[in-house]
């Protein structure tokens, strides 16, 4: 794919916690009974605060569709789709339950629901599923998981509770950039589309 006889860059962006949020969280807090400060999680698997309670919270979740009343973040959907005049997108995101990877084909067929309803203007053959990243070559990738960003030309992180304690300094290393939201996404990938 070309723009005006220019190869396009090709971009990667993650999907849970990127695209979309709070989703599985909402569910959680609804199992326990009230919202844990998510200030002082660490993991990037929240489940693991459910200690011993863990396998009582699966049973229940393995058959919900936790992206049935989703929504898109604030200017995800007109950034991408402005993305998508200049740059080849792909959506890249891992399905795997690791706790009920048995019925992790469940969350597959919602995932794939929610990002053919919602971004109408990607076609599905530019979703990729899968839980290693790595394997995908981008110039550009987007992701709030650091280890999901590595090979790329432009590393965009996107703030999450889990990565959230990065220092500066330690991303400047590893040229990341660090993006709050998606006007700065769009800012820094629509305003040099030439140096990305």
């Amino acid at each position: 794919m070309k723009e005006s006889g220019i190869q396009m860059k090709t971009i990667m962006v993650d999907m849970d916690d990127v695209i979309t949020y709070g989703n599985f969280t909402a569910i959680l807090e609804d199992f326990l009974g009230y919202k844990p400060n998510y200030e002082n999680i660490k993991t990037y698997y929240i489940q693991d605060i459910l200690g011993d309670r863990k396998e009582d919270f699966f049973k229940k979740f393995k058959d919900m569709d936790m992206y049935e009343n989703a929504t898109l973040l604030p200017d995800c959907y007109n950034v991408l789709k402005e993305l998508n005049k200049h740059y080849k997108i792909h959506i890249c995101t891992d399905y795997i339950w690791r706790e009920i990877i048995k019925f992790a084909g469940n969350n597959l067929k919602n995932k794939y629901n929610f990002l053919y309803e919602k971004l109408d203007f990607l076609e599905p053959k530019n979703y990729i599923f899968t839980a290693d990243k790595s394997i995908v070559n981008c110039d550009i990738k987007i992701d709030d998981k650091l280890c999901n960003i590595k090979g790329a030309e432009t590393k965009l992180l996107f703030t999450a509770w889990h990565n959230k304690d990065l220092k500066k300094e330690e991303l400047d290393n590893q040229n990341v950039i660090r993006v709050n939201n998606w006007k700065e996404i769009g800012e820094i990938l629509l305003n040099n589309k030439e140096k990305c």
